[in-house]
This record gives structure tokens, sequence and C-alpha cells, in this order.
């Protein structure tokens, strides 16, 4: 095994608890419930782990993996961004693989509240009605804790940029010019359409758009009502039973 797969090889084991078995539980499960790891729920990101630095799984990350490995092998240009962020770990990762490559021209825009998610405005997006993800404290990571998980990797320098806030308010104006890699976990309609409306245009033809939380209904709904609106036909392919991809067009 040559040292690039082997380090991030270990960065994935790391980053989701699974070289650890960090013990995870059942979302809106009290942590207290949790008595075992459970390595198919880690593989697919079915649980809500206790202390690794990502939730999406390690099939998932292996993806983003695979992506931003084409991307650099086919020069793709742009950056890469996620929008929802919990403890870091994907962007970490994504950081990691291109300390990995050394490429120093691109940048990972990471971009959350770091309060949480935001309560759901029904009125506007009556997708979102019901949604009590705002109540859950363990979806809420501040900034410098996230800051903090990226320095104990040694991957917190200037090619790592936080966008701290709603992305109602901080993606129309982000300093991004290209994208290649477009990853949404905001798990609301509201969060994933901001998301798209403000930046699908910034991908770059060949560019990877990932939906975390595609099998969520309102999720789903918020893909299928962007794309109707702008006369896209995207082919989306599934990552793993959570999250789907496709490839910009052109």
């Amino acid at each position: 095994m040559n040292p690039i797969d082997r380090y991030l090889n270990l960065m994935e084991l790391t980053l989701t608890g699974a070289i650890f078995e960090d013990v995870g539980y059942a979302p809106g499960e009290h942590p207290e419930l949790a008595t075992h790891y459970d390595v198919e729920k880690r593989l697919l990101g079915r649980d809500w782990p206790q202390h690794a630095h990502t939730m999406i799984g390690l099939k998932r990350l292996r993806h983003l993996r695979g992506a931003i490995e084409f991307i650099l092998k086919e020069s793709v240009p742009g950056d890469f961004i996620e929008t929802g962020v919990w403890r870091g770990g994907a962007c970490i990762f994504m950081r990691a693989i291109l300390a990995a490559y050394g490429v120093e021209d691109r940048k990972v825009f990471v971009a959350d509240s770091f309060e949480g998610l935001p309560p759901p405005r029904s009125d506007r997006f009556p997708a979102d009605k019901g949604s009590w993800l705002h109540e859950v404290p363990f979806l809420a990571v501040p900034l410098q804790e996230v800051k903090r998980n990226f320095s104990k990797y040694g991957l917190l320098d200037e090619q790592v940029v936080f966008l701290k806030g709603w992305f109602k308010d901080t993606l129309p104006s982000a300093p991004i010019e290209r994208l290649a890699l477009l990853r949404l976990d905001g798990d609301m309609y509201e969060s994933t359409m901001d998301a798209l409306s403000a930046l699908y245009d910034k991908v770059s033809p060949g560019g990877f758009v990932v939906i975390d939380d595609y099998n969520l209904s309102r999720c789903r709904q918020a893909v299928t009502d962007f794309c109707s609106a702008n006369n896209l036909s995207v082919k989306l392919e599934e990552i793993d039973l959570n999250a789907v991809f496709w490839r910009k067009p052109g």
C-alpha cells in the first residue's frame, strides 16, 4: 500500500470513529441507551457517534474521496464546499486529501451556522413542517470546536475557509468563484434549496453535487423543485441508503 492510501485509509477510520469502535445511537435516542458499536450502521452512517468527527459513515466518506481523486485526476476546476458540517469531519477529510496529493491551489469552504439547525419556517417552506432537529443540542457544534478538530489533524490553514451563519445569509455572498464539489448536508428543505440556489451555478461542468440527506422527503422535495424550476435533467446515482450524487452536465 502506498503512503497516500495508507494515510487516507487511516483518516477514514479515525474520522468515523471506526478505528476505536465509537458507540453510536439512533437519531432522537438518548446517548445512555447506546450499548454497542454497530459495524453496519457505521458503514452506512445510520447512527450518531458520540465522539467521532463525522456521522456520514464510511461508505459516504469513501465516495467523497473517490470524487475528489477523480476531480484532481481530470483537472475539474474549482474549490470544495460542504453546507452543514456538524463536527467538521467531511471537510477535514477534503483538506486531508488535498494535503495528501500536495494540492495548494484549492480551498475547502466550511459552511454552517455552528449553532445547530434553524427552526422550520413552515409558512414559507411547508415541507419543513414538523422538523424537530433545531431542538437537538447534539447537532449544534460551535465554530471553535470545529476549528480545534481541524487542528488536531494538522489541517487548519489558509486553504480552509469558514462561513458562519444561516445559508440564506452567507452563501449568496460567499467568496467562491468556482466549485468542483458541492456537498449538501443541511437536512431541511430550506437549507437544501438555499444551498442549491446560491451555489449550483458555480459548479464546474463535470463537478460533483452530493446530496447527503436525499432519503429525507423534505430534502428530496427541494432537489426535485430546484431541478424543475431550472429545467435541469440530472442523473441521480445512489451512494448509500441516505445519499445520492450527480455530475453537472456540460
